[in-house]
């Protein structure tokens, strides 16, 4: 279930007693950011250089740690295992508010020919790999850095209290291990004090630099991962006859699994991805393998929808199975939830996002099938989520270098805007909040 605002606040946004006008503020922080812009930079640039793989973040949280303690703010270390979470108290009441980034790398080897290129190695599942953060989770740790630097000096003026968590493992905890969100979330990171609206964003290779993009309602889609493994009967590739044969089972459950896309789900509601990634079976030419193995990923970007594919997904493999005299043994895993959008906590949050960007940079954006484990905090607090460009001006869009890929990069130069977003939202919330208690708001949720 996810977790709304209450109706007068939605009224009181939408309506004429709420006034975001705060120029003082707004110049403060505009100037400040600027101000922090070239450490940030370097900030970017020496956690780029320095890599770390999820829930193996040490020195990453180490380096974190240690500028919050620099700006008296209280830190936490060891959260989630390699987490970090600062708690700035401001000089005035109000809500509690998250602000979020993301720490871990990806087995991912640099092809981008910079000065603070990663030439890191380390170990993953068993093997040495190479690690780059080639997401952008680097310039998300340094803008939260200097967010929390802008806010520590404007603390008498602060309405409220302002958690900064540092999430380790976004990517995915290896193998068996717990990590990211979820145990964040487990070991209470979301409580003492109860965060009231948690805030995050990620940086977009294929956007812009200095531009924001965001969407109300469901943003990015859910992830499950499955396996399912086909049980058949082995035999000598001259004799099929006498095999129950799982390599064809396999492949009449993979198209079978596209027809849930292509005819079973409404797909005018919602988007569904299906898409068998691995299918491993067999060791010799001449022989018909006893088993198969499809792995693969679900996406969807509504809960009930995700629910009735995963049954659409086991029925499909196991009938498909049997009616070759087969056994289908499927599994499905979430990973992350829908990365949802509070829609209230959107609209009313737009403009502090364009006094961050400017309102002719910020625009409304489409849902992605990409994935978030934010969304974790989204089920505990109103949620709201965007993207911050980072394509240089000028670069086609089509050819700039996506997420995950050897040649992902990033324009740092314009990081500031991150800053300004994140310092915006603080205020801008607070001062809300505090309005509608003073016209007796709904204590509920506040």
């Amino acid at each position: 279930m996810k977790l709304r605002l209450p109706l007068l606040f939605t009224l009181l946004v939408s309506g004429p007693l709420i006034s975001l006008a705060q120029s003082p503020l707004t110049a403060a922080i505009e100037a400040k950011a600027k101000a922090v812009l070239p450490k940030v930079i370097e900030w970017r640039r020496h956690i780029h250089q320095n890599p770390e793989l999820g829930n193996r973040e040490t020195k990453t949280m180490e380096y974190i740690a240690a500028h919050l303690r620099s700006l008296g703010i209280e830190v936490q270390e060891k959260v989630a295992l390699t987490g970090v979470v600062g708690l700035l108290k401001g000089g005035k009441p109000g809500p509690v508010v998250a602000l979020r980034a993301d720490m871990d790398g990806l087995p991912v080897e640099e092809r981008v020919n910079v000065p603070f290129k990663s030439t890191v190695k380390a170990e993953y599942l068993g093997q040495t790999v190479p690690v780059m953060h080639a997401c952008g989770h680097d310039s998300h740790v340094a803008i939260l850095m200097g967010t929390a630097e802008v806010l520590a000096a404007m603390k008498k003026d602060l309405q409220g209290t302002v958690k900064f968590i540092f999430q380790p493992a976004e990517e995915g905890p290896p193998g068996e291990e717990e990590g990211g969100a979820p145990l964040m979330v487990k070991e209470g990171v979301m409580e003492n004090p109860k965060v009231d609206a948690v805030f995050g964003l990620h940086i977009s290779s294929q956007t812009e630099s200095g531009t924001i993009k965001y969407k109300a309602g469901p943003f990015m889609a859910s992830s499950d991962w499955f396996t399912i493994k086909i049980k058949g009967k082995q035999a000598h590739g001259s004799a099929p006859w006498g095999s129950i044969d799982p390599i064809v089972v396999g492949t009449q459950i993979i198209n079978g699994l596209q027809t849930i896309v292509s005819r079973q789900e409404n797909i005018v509601k919602a988007p569904v991805v299906i898409t068998v990634g691995k299918f491993h079976s067999g060791v010799r030419s001449n022989i018909i393998p006893e088993e198969a193995m499809l792995e693969g990923t679900i996406r969807t970007l509504d809960a009930n929808m995700q629910k009735d594919v995963h049954d659409r997904v086991r029925k499909t493999a196991q009938k498909i199975a049997e009616a070759s005299g087969a056994v289908a043994e499927v599994e499905i895993d979430t990973k992350t939830l829908v990365t949802y959008n509070d829609s209230s906590l959107t609209a009313m949050m737009a403009p502090s996002l364009e006094k961050a960007a400017g309102k002719q940079n910020v625009s409304t954006t489409t849902w992605t099938t990409g994935a978030e484990d934010f969304s974790f905090f989204g089920e505990k607090a109103p949620a709201l989520f965007f993207n911050l460009g980072g394509m240089p001006k000028g670069t086609d869009p089509a050819k700039a270098p996506g997420h995950h890929t050897p040649d992902f990069y990033i324009d740092d130069s314009q990081l500031d805007v991150g800053v300004k977003a994140f310092c915006n939202l603080v205020f801008d919330y607070g001062t809300l909040h505090q309005k509608m208690k003073s016209v007796g708001g709904a204590k509920k949720g506040f």
